[in-house]
């Protein structure tokens, strides 16, 4: 995979894949937002899925599981500048800010041809060619300028900057059902439901009665059948949607289960069910 990142900072880089496809799943820890110049996103979360083109500006916020598959498209890498707006600076810029009624978000946003943000981004291209880093404070001043047409654009962003809570013990049970597609590391599950990862294992067994594997592995296969034959999706578009690394794995997990491999079962379905 051709994969090149350049960074004005730690905080605020470009990156570049010229290869066909690339998938991460990720808990961000700090809140990222992302400007793309060339080539096609889709972020996948437990209540919504988000495409995102060329021009499109938008927010992904912090302590949120989260599929993100990048593409080229029409000929072009894809392209995009991030920067991560990290807790100890947003506690830094709210400090003497009041923020009123707040309430708990964590939506993704979208800006898209916003004359601010058009003029903020093509200010930071050419500091990406410099030889030398970024002076700190000038680094500082461009993230702080970040924040501050975020708030113009959007009022109801504080919801989300000025939310410094650590996730707490919460129900297993609503979670797991939302975020059983994303392959995480059990201890950034137990991490994101306000455990350690010996009482996620133990309060998942008296919840589910089984152990978070075998749950998961069930609970994906299952909504891989139903892409199949309700949604007549391919099975290369189905595995990496549903939380399996890689299709062969993906292949013999399926026939353990239900006895065929999906290619198999798609072969099965009527003619006029296959796009």
């Amino acid at each position: 995979m051709e994969h090149t990142t350049k960074f004005i900072t730690s905080d605020i880089k470009l990156s570049c894949l010229y290869d066909k496809f690339f998938k991460t799943e990720i808990t961000l820890e700090e809140h990222v937002l992302v400007w793309f110049i060339s080539g096609e996103t889709k972020v996948i979360q437990a209540d919504a899925t988000y495409i995102f083109n060329a021009g499109d500006v938008f927010l992904i916020p912090r302590n949120k599981l989260t599929t993100v598959l990048n593409f080229p498209k029409d000929g072009l890498p894809h392209k995009a500048v991030a920067i991560h707006l990290s807790t100890e600076r947003l506690k830094k810029f709210y400090a003497d800010i009041n923020i009123a009624n707040k309430t708990k978000e964590d939506r993704v946003l979208s800006f898209k041809d916003h004359p601010l943000f058009e003029s903020y981004f093509a200010s930071l291209l050419p500091y990406f060619d410099m030889k030398q880093s970024l002076p700190e404070n000038i680094a500082f001043l461009k993230i702080t300028e970040a924040i501050s047409i975020l708030r113009e654009i959007d009022k109801s962003i504080d919801n989300i900057l000025a939310n410094f809570e650590e996730p707490g013990k919460i129900a297993l049970t609503d979670f797991m059902e939302k975020n059983y597609m994303f392959n995480m590391p059990l201890e950034k599950i137990g991490y994101l439901t306000g455990r350690s990862l010996s009482t996620f294992k133990r309060d998942f067994k008296k919840t589910f009665n089984t152990t978070p594997q075998k749950w998961l592995t069930q609970k994906r296969l299952e909504l891989a059948h139903y892409h199949l034959t309700q949604k007549h999706k391919k099975p290369i578009d189905v595995y990496f949607e549903v939380g399996f690394e890689n299709l062969s794995h993906f292949s013999y997990a399926f026939k353990k289960q239900y006895g065929y491999t999906p290619s198999e079962l798609i072969y099965q379905l009527p003619a006029d069910a296959v796009l």
